[in-house]
């Protein structure tokens, strides 16, 4: 190993441990990605990613057109009466309110891409229906947290957006081509989640004492899920990722972008809810601003770090060494990434890193980048909703009234078994 690299591998080492101290993500990658250019005496490649990363066109219009729409959903409460609606036939269910809770909070998923956000938003009303069910709160904070694999399919996913054009397809392609393995680890999940309450017996029809079932009720109710959810309201935020399907397999020639999707959507919301256009307008650009600034921002970000590892020579020696073993490549894929979703709290870091070094030289060691980047994507999400340290999971943990610990101990089962059932599909 050259100078460089062993410089480079003290500077991961730093990098690792100041997301895990929780210090700024796009600072810390920029910093890292900078002082491995100048390790290798190649600063100028640093400023030529950030270039290219910054005007990447296509993610630009996936990225900031959802979040726009996201918050157009968030000013009209749209995804409020959403989950309202989808809560309401799930009282006296008994044991099988666990799973139908998954599904409902993996329908809300899809219009709701922040897991803090989600959480917040559906997790006081499903967290004290399950406790009055009788669950113990610690699974149904897990229950809830777990839920989010049907994300996959939305085509807002920076995710999905950003491996799509890594492997240079459309984004509905994309999730076309993985929606089955989407499918089938949901399914897992949902099934190891109760495979895991009847393991730590956490279902009693009569309940526990331990539930402190007055609190959750009033933070049940401070949820301001509306009693009576409107329809046309609730079938906003769904609305432009059923468009996008229907075109996408009804009339492909047609090749319907995410953003105009999302513009119908817009138009749908305004119509539906009689906002005050100006209002709308101004969120949905707001939106898209926020969203260029915090998720396209943690991608040039993750581009410069790569680009460090680059110009270091590490990823030239990683890919040579992976290019004997397709399964070795699979297994970074799925450990990798999971590891740092874990010791971080953040799946994106891990995801956009491993796919910006790695994915990209996918079919140089027998593997698509299609599926080595679901791998990753998955690999990571199951590393964050395992950490105790993530936002979503406090949130929820918060709303349970229990311990981060008490949640992890719970969906650390379910996440590895489903990464085990991905990799053995994969």
């Amino acid at each position: 190993m050259t100078f460089a690299m062993w410089g480079a591998l003290i500077v991961v080492i730093g990098t690792v441990w100041a997301l895990i101290k929780r210090y700024e993500t796009r600072l810390v990658l920029l910093t890292s990605g900078l002082l491995m250019t100048l390790l290798s005496l190649d600063p100028y490649a640093a400023f030529q990613q950030f270039d290219k990363s910054m005007t990447n066109g296509s993610l630009i219009i996936v990225i900031c057109s959802s979040m726009g729409f996201a918050a157009v959903m968030t000013l009209t409460k749209c995804d409020l009466h959403l989950v309202s609606l989808l809560t309401k036939p799930l009282n006296k269910l008994g044991i099988l309110l666990l799973p139908c809770t998954m599904v409902v909070t993996g329908v809300c998923s899809i219009a709701i891409s922040s897991l803090a956000g989600l959480c917040a938003a559906i997790g006081p009303t499903m967290v004290a229906l399950m406790i009055r069910a009788g669950f113990r709160p610690a699974v149904a904070a897990a229950t809830v947290v777990a839920s989010t694999l049907p994300s996959f399919v939305s085509p807002g996913s920076s995710h999905n957006g950003f491996v799509a054009k890594l492997a240079d397809v459309p984004v509905m392609d994309f999730i076309t081509y993985t929606a089955p393995r989407t499918a089938i680890i949901s399914v897992v999940c949902i099934a190891l989640m109760v495979l895991v309450c009847f393991l730590y017996g956490d279902f009693k029809k009569e309940g526990f004492h331990e539930n402190n079932e007055g609190a959750l009720v009033k933070q049940a109710e401070a949820s301001e899920l509306p009693e009576n959810p409107k329809v046309l309201w609730a079938l906003a935020p769904l609305l432009p990722v059923v468009i996008l399907f229907v075109v996408s397999l009804t009339w492909p020639e047609l090749k319907m972008s995410v953003a105009t999707a999302m513009l119908i959507g817009m138009l749908y919301t305004l119509a539906v809810t009689r906002s005050d256009p100006a209002d709308v307008m101004k969120k949905f650009f707001d939106g898209m601003g926020r969203g260029y600034g915090n998720i396209l921002g943690l991608i040039i970000a993750a581009g410069v770090f790569a680009a460090g590892l680059r110009t270091c020579g590490v990823i030239d020696l990683f890919v040579e060494y992976l290019k004997g073993s397709s399964e070795i490549a699979k297994i970074g894929a799925a450990v990798g990434p999971l590891v740092l979703g874990i010791m971080t709290g953040s799946g994106d870091a891990a995801a956009f890193a491993f796919n910006e070094a790695v994915t990209v030289h996918a079919p140089e060691f027998g593997l698509t980048i299609p599926d080595l980047g679901y791998l990753a994507i998955v690999s990571a999400t199951l590393g964050r909703v395992t950490s105790p340290i993530a936002a979503g999971m406090i949130v929820i943990a918060g709303i349970a009234n229990v311990s981060p610990l008490d949640v992890v101990k719970r969906t650390a089962i379910a996440n590895i078994g489903t990464l085990i059932v991905l990799y053995m599909i994969s």
